[in-house]
């Protein structure tokens, strides 16, 4: 059976490395943020396109007039 100490020592052992391995990483490329922005503008393309006149009719019908 394993102990309250021994979890906790094993989970310091990886906690530790967790943290090592986050400081040797460098910071995200000029490729991956323009990856992410690509995936943004299409995700952002795909909704207005399912949902642009639902949320016209929507925004029109509590418009002020």
């Amino acid at each position: 059976m394993v102990t309250l100490f021994q979890t906790l020592h094993t989970l310091s052992y990886v906690v530790s490395d967790r943290v090592k391995a986050l400081k040797d990483e460098k910071g995200a490329s000029a490729v991956e943020y323009a990856i992410l922005v690509g995936i943004i503008a299409a995700i952002l393309i795909v909704c207005v396109g399912a949902f642009g006149t639902k949320l016209s009719t929507a925004f029109n019908a509590i418009s002020f007039k």
